[in-house]
């Protein structure tokens, strides 16, 4: 599986931004997450979203803020990223876990860096103030 994520930027605080992760190769099943991370500080959990796109999870930093969504016919998993905030300054990545628990409905480690077994280059997002 190979990821590709687009659409970081320089926003205003207060702005949005919305991020695509082109998705391919083989494989089904899997929870697409997005990660962020700032310098300095280690890669942490923003949103992943199971297969079916009917599960979603959010870190508490970004609910309410930040949807995720997937679109499976494109290979797409988007985030939609509002009311932005300088601390949300980071490079955001994404990643694949081909085998999460219970195809990720439900729960399941989809919050931890170490289960995803593919990522993409990461994009970079800034919000100035």
């Amino acid at each position: 599986v190979q990821l590709q994520a687009s659409g970081g930027g320089l926003v205003q605080a207060g702005g949005s931004l919305s991020l695509s992760c082109a998705v391919s190769g083989r494989g089904s099943n899997y929870v697409l997450g997005w990660f962020r991370q700032a310098p300095g500080k280690e890669r942490e959990f923003v949103a992943a979203v199971s297969w079916s796109g009917i599960s979603t999870y959010y870190s508490d930093n970004v609910k309410g803020r930040f949807t995720i969504s997937r679109d499976s016919a494109k290979n797409r998993v988007y985030l939609q990223m509002n009311s932005l905030k300088p601390e949300d300054t980071a490079v955001y990545y994404c990643g694949a876990d081909m085998h999460p628990y219970a195809g990720g409905e439900g729960g399941g480690s989809y919050y931890r860096a170490d289960e995803y077994d593919f990522w993409g280059q990461g994009t970079l997002v800034t919000v100035f103030s």
